[in-house]
């Protein structure tokens, strides 16, 4: 399976660097090819090409800023943030091939999972449990 993936933070300098090794590293390990593009203030650094993103099955966008989106359509695109890619690159990684319909191994992190399921070509927006939200434990608390 092919994925391709762009971090981007407002400075570019670490946070995203972080995010596209761990997605690098995690994508490895589980058997996947992927091509990350970091974009940063500086500009973009390995930078996608449109071969790139034709031949991929997913496209990961872990981003604290405005990334296009146009260049990847019809493609599945998981959209999380840098500290998603830094600290749940395996669950985005998970997430990128669910949506490209790929086969994938039951893990742990698939359990109690409750992230509503979007078809192929639907973006999907990455979050945590509501139930463990600060709004959510003060409601409990007064309740």
């Amino acid at each position: 399976m092919k994925l391709v993936a762009v971090t981007s933070c407002p400075t570019g300098i670490a946070h995203s660097q972080m995010a596209a090794e761990n997605l690098e590293q995690t994508a490895e390990e589980q058997g996947y090819d992927i091509k990350v593009e970091v974009q940063g203030a500086m500009g973009a650094e390995n930078e996608l090409s449109d071969s790139d993103i034709e031949a991929a099955d997913a496209a990961i966008i872990a981003s604290d800023t405005s990334v296009s989106q146009d260049r990847f359509s019809g493609v599945p695109l998981i959209d999380g943030t840098v500290k998603d890619a830094v600290n749940d690159a395996e669950g985005m990684i998970a997430d990128a091939v669910e949506a490209a319909d790929g086969d994938k191994p039951a893990t742990e992190t698939d359990v109690g999972s409750s992230e509503a399921s979007a078809g192929p070509d639907q973006q999907r927006r990455r979050g945590g449990d509501r139930s463990k939200s600060l709004v959510a434990r003060l409601k409990r608390l007064f309740s």
